[in-house]
């Protein structure tokens, strides 16, 4: 994908959500990380049509990188109203890059108990990995020079925007 023109993030939801029915049962729960994974699962969870209650997870205190970005100002708490145990989740984040945001979600969800299965869904795949980590369903694939950003603004329109790193 080149970075010229970017994706619109409807048309990328639409065929995530038609991509996730293959994993989704009624009772499957959607889990959207802060703040960009949120925004996505929520119109995720409207689209499957789940049962369940949609959740959110800050993963701040999760986080192996406080030394380099600092701890985040404005935790916001996680919210998972439904038990988990043996259960499918699906796991909505905005940009899937080095693996590290997943790894601590995942560390974070485990703390509410043991899942049945973990289906990762990512808006925008950048690659570059330092953890294995892969996606079940994915928006799209773009590759960025490491000097640049993409970020999904929202929450009312959500428009995916593209920066240098200072």
């Amino acid at each position: 994908m080149t970075t010229n023109k970017l994706p619109q993030v409807d048309t990328l939801l639409n065929n995530m959500a038609h991509d996730l029915s293959d994993y989704t049962t009624s009772d499957s729960i959607v889990i959207g990380v802060h703040t960009g994974g949120a925004w996505l699962a929520q119109r995720l969870h409207k689209a499957l049509n789940v049962s369940t209650e949609l959740g959110t997870l800050d993963i701040s205190f999760y986080r192996d990188d406080f030394t380099r970005i600092g701890l985040h100002p404005q935790v916001k708490g996680s919210a998972i109203a439904e038990s988990i145990e043996d259960r499918n989740i699906i796991l909505v984040d905005d940009v899937l890059h080095t693996g590290r945001t997943v790894r601590a979600a995942l560390n974070e969800i485990f703390s509410f108990g043991r899942p049945a299965k973990v289906i990762l869904a990512v808006l925008i795949d950048r690659g570059q990995r330092e953890l294995p980590v892969r996606a079940d369903v994915i928006g799209c694939e773009i590759s960025l020079p490491l000097n640049q950003h993409i970020k999904l603004s929202g929450p009312d329109v959500l428009k995916l925007v593209l920066s240098e790193k200072a």
